[in-house]
């Protein structure tokens, strides 16, 4: 009997800590954080949207896209993202990488055959196309290319949308960041800023799946 009122009561104080927890962690905190986000961060923590012409919404139904998350581009007068093997691409409920090994043969046929379509679509020759123009980000969601493959795509885009060269490459420019803080990761491009501020310079209209 004992035994069995000391089971009863040390159940009953474990159930209490589990209530107390779950309570604490995972309905005030969450409330408590995202209250301070909203506050102090309300862009960041709706999602980073950005609007046709290139301002912050908080908004979605004004919003082009996320400066977080890239998108499929099917238009030669719009810069393309790097591929994206998240669910159709760029599926933020499917974010991955492709997993596939570096010596995956079903990879290099794959990257062999992403070569060959940017050398065609930009016009130059398959040891000119830059990697990240042919592998998919580890999240697959990745909204950046390097300045690389953003100077292949000039003449193409500058051709398609009537722009001049000079003109799209300032418009590159501008969209360039460094390194974060000066030395950590790459140079990199904002390919949904870059697409909005030509459709804007080129005077364009695109559907919804194109910017």
């Amino acid at each position: 009997m004992k035994t069995l009122l000391a089971f009863s009561r040390q159940s009953l104080a474990g159930l209490r800590v589990l209530l107390a927890a779950t309570l604490l962690l995972g309905v005030a905190y969450p409330l408590l954080v995202t209250g301070v986000a909203q506050v102090a961060f309300p862009w960041r923590a709706d999602g980073s949207l950005v609007t046709v012409e290139g301002e912050r919404t908080t908004d979605p139904d004004e919003a082009a896209g996320s400066a977080l998350v890239g998108q499929l581009v099917d238009d030669d007068r719009l810069f393309r993202p790097r591929p994206s093997a998240a669910g159709e691409g760029y599926d933020m409920l499917a974010t991955y990488g492709s997993n596939l090994g570096p010596e995956s043969p079903e990879l290099l046929d794959l990257v062999a055959a992403r070569q060959a379509e940017v050398a065609a679509r930009e016009g130059v020759d398959v040891a000119d196309v830059p990697p990240d123009a042919v592998t998919a980000s580890a999240s697959g969601l990745d909204p950046d290319i390097s300045p690389r493959y953003a100077a292949l795509q000039v003449p193409r885009v500058a051709a398609a949308s009537g722009l001049p060269e000079a003109a799209v490459r300032q418009l590159v420019a501008e969209h360039t960041a460094g390194r974060t803080l000066g030395v950590l990761g790459e140079p990199r491009v904002d390919v949904l800023g870059l697409n909005l501020a030509v459709v804007d310079a080129a005077g364009l209209e695109t559907t919804g799946g194109d910017r």
